[in-house]
């Protein structure tokens, strides 16, 4: 990870977290039932995961309580904007940024003596079979302060009501209950500490639980399109839902998914893009071996690009070049059939969400197709980070830095 590190490409967007903002950490921890953390210092994301943590307890979703139910903690206002980088579900993010809209003046208030436990509920105490995902329609967010500060306020404020009246001016009980809350809390009476409950509609969404599932409402029919065959061949057993399911890898689903207008594919538009750059050398790259240059160097260069594709059979070069081959034949050929020249790797990696959806709906359906088919770095990098780390990790180190570039020039170019 170091290259990824460097690169401020990987941990570049936590926010450090030392000294009593520990504790207090710990102390949202507590109330998710969760073991205090034995780490002194370590770093956290918009949702308030930390690597580190995840690492110290050997599960990336210690935050959870079950598939159902997912949590945040709020510990410091830097925590706005910043990325998401092990989500359960693909709008984590998305709800973070609702909470800071709703909630920044609020947030930052109470985040200097406290911390905020976020509770992400969908009225689901658990998931029992993939179908439940279809009622997850609308998510209601509610929070809890460490150390229940908007209680000790309303006590503080009942207290000052109680001694305004008569002469309870002199009742040194209530003098004393007084003294006491301010000094362990400070005057609460003008803090912002109400945060009232937030409900969020979600419509198409994708969730680690059950293995992994893609669910797609805003269509024709509902879609579940499983990772885990295990889940899936469970799934198919029902016939009580009006739904379609897909396995990823089911070839049927991306013809579905083009017939039913959520994904197209132009052939043309593909070849002048910088994503088909970056998958044609994606592929390209598998070929290369004992090579007297750098992959990346090959990558990178026009010139040596051509001289290692000419070393390669025939075969190899109409594999990789089919595209644009395709492209030459089609301006003098109109009958042409893209599948009986362009290679499958090519019909699935070049798909892309429908010009016509909305932007959220292209969002999931990259990720989608990304989990297709990752055959782009970029987009790997961009739409399932944790698939991209672990791929990284087993890549050859020059390709890790052709990797990196690219990277780094799409995100001067474009947010995702």
């Amino acid at each position: 990870m170091d290259k990824l590190k460097q690169a401020g490409l990987f941990g570049d967007g936590l926010v450090k977290i030392n000294g009593s903002l520990v504790k207090r950490y710990n102390g949202c921890l507590a109330l998710l039932g969760v073991s205090a953390s034995k780490l002194s210092t370590f770093s956290i994301d918009a949702n308030g995961w930390s690597p580190e943590i995840a690492e110290e307890k050997d599960n990336n979703f210690y935050l959870n309580i079950g598939e159902a139910n997912a949590n945040a903690i709020i510990i410091s206002p830097q925590q706005e904007g910043k990325p998401v980088f092990m989500p359960y579900h693909s709008f984590d993010r998305n709800l973070m940024d609702a909470v800071f809209a709703a909630y920044r003046k609020q947030i930052k208030d109470i985040t200097k003596d406290s911390a905020i436990v976020v509770q992400l509920d969908q009225n689901i105490d658990a998931y029992y079979e993939a179908f439940d995902l279809l009622n997850y329609n609308k998510i209601a967010i509610s929070f809890q302060l460490l150390g229940d500060l908007q209680e000790k306020q309303k006590e503080q404020n009942d207290l000052i009501k109680l001694f305004e009246e008569g002469n309870n001016f002199i009742n040194r009980e209530i003098h004393q209950k007084l003294i006491d809350s301010a000094n362990k809390y400070g005057d609460l009476r003008h803090r912002k500490l109400k945060l009232t409950d937030l409900s969020l509609a979600i419509t198409s969404f994708y969730t680690k639980a059950f293995g992994g599932v893609f669910v797609l409402r805003d269509f024709i029919k509902p879609i579940l399109v499983f990772e885990s065959k295990e889940t899936f061949n469970q799934a198919i057993k029902n016939t009580t839902y009006d739904v379609l399911l897909f396995h990823i890898e089911h070839e049927e689903l991306l013809a579905t998914l083009k017939r039913d207008i959520i994904t197209e594919i132009n052939y043309l538009k593909a070849a002048k893009t910088a994503r088909y750059e970056r998958i044609k050398k994606h592929l390209f790259s598998t070929y290369l071996s004992k090579t007297a240059h750098s992959i990346c160097d090959i990558l990178n260069s026009k010139l040596l690009f051509k001289k290692y594709l000419n070393e390669l059979p025939v075969a190899a070069q109409k594999q990789i070049m089919c595209v644009e081959i395709y492209n030459q034949k089609k301006a003098v050929e109109n009958n042409l059939v893209p599948e009986n020249m362009i290679e499958p790797f090519y019909i699935k990696a070049l798909q892309e969400p429908h010009s016509s959806l909305q932007p959220e709906n292209q969002e999931i359906i990259w990720q989608l197709l990304t989990k297709v088919m990752p055959a782009d770095p970029v987009h790997l990098y961009w739409y399932d980070k944790e698939k991209f780390y672990k791929q990284f990790a087993l890549w050859d180190d020059s390709y890790k830095d052709w990797a990196i570039d690219c990277i780094l020039e799409e995100l001067k170019n474009e947010t995702p």
